[in-house]
């Protein structure tokens, strides 16, 4: 498809298809080289629109559609007349005329062109319903200044504005006036009042296919022994990132006794790193309590073949989305925060510093031990 030279429109189908891509969990990188443009164009489209996906909208048969403005666009460049190009189109010859009289006529005619002009046109720009209505945006945005969720906000505008529908309001559309540019509703900077506190919705599709894992094996082919923690050297894993994403601890717990390992990773995350620093604290363990792993999904244990191998040690892979698969680690990393506050740099600490805090947390007396210390129920099966 020809670029246009230094032009920043970027076309309705081209945002379409760079959200679909991102959706689909393509880095950024390669979606710019996918549409022809730059990276930073790539992102600009996603900052415009919070990473919301576009809304669908259909076209009417009656109207040229993207890849008939191509073949217009082709049969020019092969001198064909109006009425050879539109036979091939099943159009009428005056269709092909206007489209192209109307986009700088036969020399100047490109698709992109025609295409960014009838996106122009078929706008109809409506006032969102918090824009229109001050007296809901300011319940609105007195509730997220309170830290309510989105969901939160729009079942108690319900409850409290049961036979007004002009005080009630969906979920999606405060994350639209939240996440969405020039929509003149809520204030972008509220975002941070947002649990994740981002200002771009990110899309859950990237990790579907496992971030790019190959041969994992799934939990669901994970032994029966394991999900009823009758049989030790089951364990769970996980990272908790630091500060800008640019630092992150190990965690490691063992389900049937909750004990708790911490792996300090301070040359940063990358598969071959984190295979080698698990690789090392898991075999300091007796053979019969290192038997399975059970991760999340994420690249960073793309070694997973290679540390099995190492350690002996099999690594199942959670299904997308399910936290709760991995409910021991999930409540460790919850704990772990005490001791490392989200937004720490966490290069900094040393292995006998963490070494520390997971003695302090395996010398806490657990309610689902019956009041016995992780430390302890370890002991017991080491003897």
């Amino acid at each position: 498809m020809a670029r246009r030279p230094g032009d920043g429109s970027v076309a309705n189908f081209e945002r379409t298809e760079i959200r679909r891509r991102v959706a689909a969990g393509e880095p950024p990188d390669e979606v710019a080289a996918a549409v022809g443009r730059t990276r930073s164009t790539v992102f600009r489209v996603l900052d415009g629109s919070g990473g919301l996906a576009l809304r669908r909208t259909s076209r009417s048969p009656l109207r040229l559609s993207f890849p008939e403005r191509e073949e217009i666009s082709r049969g020019l460049r092969a001198a064909e007349s109006y009425r050879v190009i539109a036979r091939r189109l099943g159009r009428a010859p005056s269709t092909v005329m206007r489209e192209v009289r109307a986009n700088r006529g036969r020399r100047g005619y490109r698709a992109w062109r025609g295409e960014l002009a009838r996106d122009r046109h078929a706008r109809r720009p409506r006032t969102g319903k918090l824009a229109r209505n001050p007296a809901l945006r300011r319940e609105v945005e007195a509730m997220l200044t309170r830290r309510w969720s989105p969901q939160q906000i729009a079942a108690i505008l319900r409850r409290m504005h049961p036979c007004d529908r002009e005080m009630q309001v969906s979920h999606e559309t405060i994350y639209r006036s939240l996440y969405v540019q020039g929509r003149g509703a809520l204030r972008r900077e509220l975002a941070a009042c947002l649990r994740t506190g981002r200002a771009r919705r990110r899309s859950r599709l990237g990790t579907v296919a496992g971030g790019g894992l190959r041969d994992m094996v799934l939990i669901s082919e994970r032994p029966a022994e394991v999900e009823d923690r009758a049989i030790p050297g089951h364990w769970e894993g996980d990272l908790i990132i630091g500060a800008r994403n640019a630092s992150a601890i190990g965690t490691l717990v063992e389900r049937q006794t909750r004990f708790v390992m911490l792996v300090a990773l301070g040359q940063g995350r990358t598969a071959d790193h984190v295979r080698a620093a698990l690789a090392s604290q898991i075999t300091t363990l007796p053979a019969h309590l290192r038997r399975t792993l059970t991760w999340d999904r994420g690249k960073e244990m793309a070694e997973h073949a290679r540390f099995t191998v190492d350690t002996g040690v099999q690594v199942y892979f959670c299904d997308p989305h399910s936290p709760w698969q991995r409910g021991s680690n999930e409540n460790t990393n919850g704990l772990l925060r005490q001791y490392f506050p989200k937004g720490t740099d966490l290069a900094g600490f040393s292995q006998a510093q963490l070494d520390a805090v997971a003695a302090e947390l395996n010398g806490r007396p657990r309610q689902t031990l019956g009041w016995v210390k992780p430390c302890e129920a370890l002991d017991e099966l080491l003897r």
